[in-house]
């Protein structure tokens, strides 16, 4: 039994058009992060991620759905991020977000039909246009929610990913194991 529940119709949906979602794409500011940069006056950049996000990073790839972290900007704060999550595919200082995934899709051997992607403005759009399911943070630009199949009760940065990541989990049938799991022991996850 799980406390969590989404609606018949967005599950279905969110399994994508395949055998059900392989990869999930993750644009970083404004999904990751609220979108906000700090920087500093040596031009070092500040950027907050919340926790519950970064647990559903880990339980998605614990859940056999690959996240990729493909974002624009190139920064420490978000290497050291992907680092300390142990994600192992990151892209930084992406100038063609889908020229980019289509080379990890080919060496995934991975098609559109088995990807889902959460973005947040223009250049998201390309990706959220061709994956199977398509997902926005509440706050993201409103030609991205237009399109988005789902637009989570979560701002980027506070939540977002992480529901994006339980409702990849529940609709491809992994989510009630991974809560299980947990339940009984954190010394193996």
């Amino acid at each position: 039994m799980t406390a969590l529940a989404f609606p018949p119709e967005l599950l279905l949906r969110a399994q994508g058009r395949g055998l059900g979602v392989k990869v999930a794409l993750f644009d970083v500011d404004g999904v990751l992060t609220d979108g906000r940069l700090f920087i500093g006056e040596h031009g070092e950049v500040f950027k907050a991620f919340h926790a519950l996000d970064g647990h559903g990073l880990k339980l998605l790839a614990q859940g056999g759905i690959e996240p990729v972290i493909i974002t624009g900007r190139d920064s420490a704060a978000v290497r050291r991020r992907v680092a300390d999550l142990g994600l192992r595919r990151a892209h930084f200082g992406v100038s063609d977000k889908l020229a980019l995934a289509g080379q990890v899709l080919d060496e995934l051997g991975v098609d559109w039909v088995d990807v889902a992607a959460i973005g947040d403005d223009w250049p998201d759009l390309p990706l959220l246009e061709r994956a199977a399911f398509a997902c926005a943070p509440a706050n993201a630009h409103a030609e991205v929610r237009a399109i988005a199949h789902h637009v989570t009760a979560a701002q980027g940065g506070a939540g977002a990913a992480r529901e994006f990541c339980d409702l990849l989990l529940m609709a491809n049938g992994r989510y009630a194991a991974l809560l299980h799991g947990h339940r009984q022991t954190l010394d193996s996850v």
